[in-house]
């Protein structure tokens, strides 16, 4: 049970990132994994500096944060190699 409602906060994590990176719309799978991935990221960064998670709300905002972080690195690699192409 408690994995299916993991995969619930990744897929709302990952769709609530996307909204606030203005991404161009990623599909289903694509929010899930990002979601999933921001969760694992989020806990990590929010246990350097020592703050835990707790509840459903506390989950969700860590994964939203990790998946934004996420998002931010990708576009930053992915400008990085549409520049190049382009040149």
């Amino acid at each position: 049970m408690y994995f299916l409602w993991y995969l619930l906060i990744g897929l709302a994590a990952g769709w609530i990132a996307n909204l606030i990176v203005k991404g161009n719309g990623s599909g289903l799978i694509i929010n899930l994994v990002v979601g999933l991935i921001g969760g694992l990221l989020g806990g990590w960064i929010f246990s350097l500096f020592g703050v835990v998670a707790v509840g459903t709300v506390g989950s969700l905002l860590t994964s939203i944060l990790g998946a934004v972080v996420l998002l931010w690195i990708v576009s930053l690699i992915t400008s990085r190699n549409n520049k190049k192409i382009v040149r």
